[in-house]
């Protein structure tokens, strides 16, 4: 794309001042967000997204303003699933709705700070060893697998290693202390459960970054656009949180699309290091690839309405990579 320092530059302090115009507008003061002021967010970052893709259509062609938008729509579809977790985690450690807001936002940070990270060493990967795109389309493909062999199970943030860790090795204050996240009770400095939502809320941003990040790069390998399309797509994660939250739990297909989706990509991944190796071997193109992730979402959404009417008492859950500890419902939905 002969992206200069300057195009990142300007790409990145751009992302800045939407954080922190995000930070001085929830640091102002915390209170529950309703409907309207969440649809006006989450519609004005959308418009961000989709005119920065328009930019780039113009700027470096229809192939990588396809490109684009395909890392977006994946990106955004696997942060839906992140925000499954996040409700799961919010209500586990029972944070007043007050503090959603800003446990989001810290959560949206600490993604782009991993994701950041991840899109800076899997690009450096795939340039000096092309092999890399079968191993991320390997852990695509087990993860995907993994997830719809348990779509029906929730993960359990109290039973996360580095939660469990701090806890052991750290007092926790029984009560919650505004925004604090750590205090001084009888002379013993304590770490708030906010402070503990923190951690669960990081290690879990981690974890999605391990599988989020190989997706973006199985539709596009411009590491500037893998890593604009994570941001936008992370940006808007706050308030589309507050607008889908009496959703996402009819969304019941939602981890399956995702799970196929994952496959997919997994494959398209392993067909390019092989069509590098031999062009006879046919790849998947990126129109085509737009094309099957839009059509595998319109599907899992309209099959998880069409089982809400059938059966309203059908809920939807997260899904998990690792093996659930609690015993998942007979019934799939």
């Amino acid at each position: 794309m002969g992206v200069t320092l300057a195009i990142w530059a300007v790409t990145i302090v751009g992302i800045l001042v939407l954080v922190a115009m995000d930070f001085i507008l929830v640091s102002r003061k915390p209170h529950d967000v309703g409907f309207r002021e969440a649809a006006l967010w989450s519609i004005f970052y959308v418009a961000v997204a989709i005119a920065f893709g328009i930019a780039v259509w113009l700027w470096a062609g229809s192939d990588f303003g396809t490109q684009y938008f395909a890392a977006y729509l994946v990106e955004k579809s696997l942060s839906v699933d992140n925000l499954f977790v996040f409700v799961i985690i919010l209500t586990q450690f029972a944070v007043p709705s007050i503090y959603h807001q800003r446990v989001l936002l810290v959560g949206v940070v600490l993604a782009l700070v991993f994701r950041t990270i991840f899109i800076a060493i899997g690009a450096a990967a795939l340039a000096a060893f092309a092999f890399t795109f079968v191993i991320f389309g390997a852990i695509l493909i087990w993860t995907g697998v993994q997830l719809f062999r348990h779509r029906n199970a929730d993960p359990e943030p109290s039973d996360n290693l580095v939660v469990r860790t701090v806890r052991r090795w750290y007092p926790v204050a029984p009560d919650y202390h505004g925004t604090k996240l750590f205090v001084r009770l009888d002379g013993r400095r304590m770490m708030t459960p906010l402070m503990l939502v923190m951690v669960a809320i990081a290690s879990t941003d981690l974890l999605f970054a391990l599988d989020s990040i190989p997706a973006t790069f199985g539709v596009t390998q411009e590491p500037y656009l893998v890593f604009s399309a994570n941001a936008f797509a992370l940006l808007g994660l706050r308030a589309l949180y507050f607008l889908l939250r009496g959703l996402l739990s009819k969304l019941v297909y939602l981890s399956t699309g995702l799970a196929v989706i994952l496959v997919f990509i997994g494959i398209k991944l392993v067909l390019t290091f092989a069509h590098e190796v031999n062009p006879a071997i046919p790849h998947i193109p990126t129109n085509l690839s737009l094309a099957v992730i839009v059509g595998i979402l319109v599907i899992a959404t309209v099959a998880s309405w069409i089982k809400v009417r059938r059966d309203p008492t059908a809920v939807a859950h997260a899904g998990t990579v690792t093996e659930p500890k609690h015993r998942e419902p007979d019934s799939a939905p």
